[in-house]
């Protein structure tokens, strides 16, 4: 447990992931809320309940479960907090409910996308078939209230609620506009970039989203905001005198291998897949959703500028070099 001031408590349960610990906040307001709820495992409750205890509380006295977004790792011990509301992004809510038709939405877009890419059957139907392996990590109830950008947050009229999708479609972070204080979930982490991931448009939208756009936008938009402390989901808090370097590193690694996919397009005309075995040789085995998220993030960044074109060769995409 660490006391980041007089109003917030940072606290840090372990997790499977590769991605390490998460921190959970406790915020005192009119209302007892924490931002985030680690990830359903025995070894994250016992940490978590024992953190409270030391800031003096139960779960039973926590009033409010605020979620940056619906990965796992921050929605595990929802239904933990027994006289809680769940406040967050409305699109949270099927993977709290566990929402079966969104599910089938879900599992449809993403075979119907893998196709597209050109990812051999034999190598995309084991992702497919292991695809909602983390939710025995996540938690499970119903947002009861949903929020927006520019909201404030239920008793906690200070915090104001900012879009920061990239990372998740349902991601939000939470500025207190009176200090500074930035609760970023993943979207601003210290010493990783956050996955802009693939998703699939909400249900009745046919076009999908494109998370690196998204999440440029979104870094770029965080150096207007006043930002003072960053509090994240995982890693270490930092200051405003670290945020602009970090967010210009990050662009400017995000350009650098959009570069190296626009010269590896400059020997022929390629598939996704194709361009991300190159890539991610090795990795594309074992984190098909990662690697791939990462190779169309590329290419979705370098069509938006202007530089690649695509094409649909029997059914699949083809990139290539805008002349």
């Amino acid at each position: 447990m660490k006391t980041v001031n007089e109003t917030i408590q940072q606290l840090t349960v372990p997790t499977p992931f590769a991605v390490g610990d998460v921190h959970v906040y406790v915020i005192k307001g009119d209302t007892l809320s924490i931002v985030d709820a680690g990830v359903k495992t025995e070894e994250a409750w016992i940490a978590l309940k024992a953190q409270l205890k030391e800031c003096g509380y139960t779960p039973h006295d926590i009033e409010q479960v605020i979620l940056t977004h619906h990965h796992p790792d921050h929605i595990g011990l929802t239904e933990k907090f027994p006289r809680a509301q769940i406040i967050a992004h409305k699109n949270v809510d099927p993977w709290l409910t566990r929402d079966q038709l969104y599910f089938n939405h879900y599992e449809q877009f993403f075979s119907d996308c893998l196709v597209a890419f050109g990812v051999p059957k034999q190598v995309h139907q084991p992702f497919l078939n292991h695809l909602h392996e983390p939710l025995q990590y996540a938690g499970e109830g119903q947002v009861t209230v949903t929020i927006n950008e520019g909201d404030r947050l239920p008793g906690h009229h200070d915090w104001q609620v900012i879009d920061t999708k990239g990372h998740a479609q349902t991601h939000v972070s939470f500025l207190n506009t009176s200090n500074g204080t930035f609760i970023g979930g993943d979207h601003l982490l210290h010493h990783i970039s956050s996955n802009p991931l693939l998703e699939p448009p909400p249900p009745l939208e046919k076009e999908r989203p494109k998370p690196i756009l998204q999440y440029r936008a979104n870094l770029k938009k965080c150096l207007q905001l006043g930002i003072q402390t960053v509090l994240p989901g995982h890693g270490k808090t930092f200051s405003s005198i670290e945020l602009e370097q970090l967010i210009e590193n990050r662009l400017f690694k995000q350009e650098k291998r959009a570069r190296d996919v626009l010269t590896l397009l400059q020997d022929k005309p390629q598939t996704p897949f194709e361009i991300c075995r190159k890539i991610f040789p090795q990795q594309y085995k074992t984190q098909l959703d990662l690697t791939m998220s990462e190779t169309i993030g590329q290419l979705d960044f370098l069509e938006d500028n202007g530089y690649v074109k695509k094409t649909m060769i029997d059914g699949t995409f083809v990139y290539m070099p805008r002349q």
